[in-house]
């Protein structure tokens, strides 16, 4: 994956610096924003297959940047970087879209080791040609395609939300927990991932698949142990 295109956002001329120069070296293609009017601009055009996106902007915050590119239909993996450990500040950004994140200061190797798993997720395995279709639901989940439609009409998913409605579409009716999900949805330790991330993917899933995301119908929850999708 190292022809990859990755939109970095960050304003620190150091921390710029140290960002493009160690993703650069890990291969991929960098570019620099230092502005959210440039990011929103150069993701809309470009593309970028992944966004590293730090919430302290000089003209927005990165939840504008993020709740722009997300309303224009941009599915692409998003990293927010933030210097705040509140826990709203966590939830807010998982909510309006983001993939993951990490609080400064972080080491590089666990930002890039986080790239890694969110490329992977949304660009490898369910990416490679895989012709085997799913069902959640009233809904035609196409691992070959990476898309899930409702009546031949699209349902616009994130990477992660697609990878988490496949893996619960993989076992129905299989109860799951918040660990199981994060090593096979996320690709990480649980110990190295908040587990509320889990809950914040789950109810914005919810709110685009559930015909009342307050009663739902095809991701259950199951008190104390975690979900599972419905049975027809």
């Amino acid at each position: 994956m190292a022809d990859m295109n990755i939109l970095v956002v960050e304003d620190d001329p150091a921390v710029a610096t140290a960002l493009l120069e160690g993703i650069g070296q890990e291969g991929y293609s960098v570019h620099l924003e230092a502005t959210a009017a440039g990011a929103i601009d150069h993701a809309l055009k470009r593309a970028p297959h992944l966004i590293v996106l730090d919430v302290r902007l000089p003209d927005a915050s990165g939840f504008d940047v993020l709740r722009t590119l997300r309303g224009n239909a941009l599915r692409q993996p998003i990293l927010m970087l933030t210097v705040q450990s509140d826990e709203v500040d966590k939830v807010l950004g998982l909510e309006l879209g983001a993939d993951d994140y990490l609080t400064k200061p972080y080491r590089l190797r666990e930002l890039l080791a986080r790239i890694r798993a969110l490329l992977r997720r949304a660009y490898g395995e369910l990416s490679a040609g895989e012709a085997d279709q799913l069902y959640a639901g009233d809904l035609l989940i196409d691992r070959s395609s990476g898309s899930v439609t409702r009546a031949g009409k699209r349902v616009n998913l994130t990477p992660t939300e697609f990878r988490l409605l496949s893996f619960l579409a993989q076992h129905p009716g299989q109860v799951l927990s918040r660990d199981q999900l994060l090593e096979n949805v996320w690709g990480c330790a649980p110990e190295y991932i908040d587990p509320n991330t889990v809950n914040v993917h789950v109810r914005r899933l919810r709110a685009k698949i559930e015909a009342d995301p307050a009663e739902p119908v095809i991701v259950l929850t199951v008190p104390g142990l975690g979900y599972r999708l419905a049975t027809r």
